[in-house]
């Protein structure tokens, strides 16, 4: 859209993209990397964050010259007011929390927000652990489940964990908005939705109105 934008420019000089693969680096779980080494959702992630603030991404590469990724973000005039913290944002608990996502920082800067709260917190690095997890740990009562992952997916792990633990709250943590598939999930009986990223008020807020 027409107006004033902010542009910052990401550069490497790497081994560049031909075409075929700049066609599809922004495709959720697509990698050039080796079995292990890498998921493909960080650009997806990105790319969904950029459009969620009303923003564009480009590309710019060429095999052997490295690449220019483009980011415009809508301007503003206005001073950002710091918000109030509620006290909601405030209270912590001693419930115990699975904490599933198939980033290792993402689970540990998760987990030190909940533990400053009171939180005992488990965390579990992707979908099949967060399963076993729960068989192993019948006290669980909330889990902050993480919407893309490769090998078992959010859908395919929340639809497991309501077999095995019926009962036990489930929050989706996700960088895109809550629609589609998240949407979808919501209307089948998930619990909430948190959009990361996500500060420490967001999240114990959003942690202890469920719990």
């Amino acid at each position: 859209a027409p107006g004033r934008y902010v542009r910052l420019q990401v550069a490497d000089t790497g081994i560049g993209m031909d075409a075929a693969t700049r066609e599809r680096i922004f495709e959720p779980f697509f990698t050039t990397r080796e079995t292990g080494r890498g998921s493909g959702l960080g650009l997806a992630s990105a790319y969904g964050i950029v459009r969620n603030h009303g923003g564009v991404i480009a590309v710019a590469s060429a095999p052997g010259e490295g690449a220019v990724f483009t980011l415009h973000l809508p301007a503003t005039e206005e001073l950002a007011a710091r918000p109030a913290v509620p006290a909601s944002g405030t209270e912590g608990g001693r419930e115990t929390i699975l904490v599933v996502d198939d980033e290792e920082h993402l689970l540990q800067i998760c987990a030190r927000m909940l533990r400053k709260r009171g939180y005992r917190v488990l965390t579990a690095l992707g979908g099949v652990a967060a399963l076993e997890a729960l068989r192993e740990h019948p006290e669980i009562a909330l889990v902050i489940l993480d919407l893309t992952m490769p090998e078992l997916s959010g859908a395919a792990t929340y639809d497991a964990i309501r077999g095995i633990a019926p009962t036990v709250k489930v929050l989706l943590a996700s960088g895109f908005t809550p629609d589609g598939q998240a949407g979808e999930l919501l209307a089948r009986g998930c619990d909430g939705f948190i959009q990361k990223p996500f500060d420490l008020v967001t999240l114990t807020g959003k942690v202890r109105s469920l719990l």
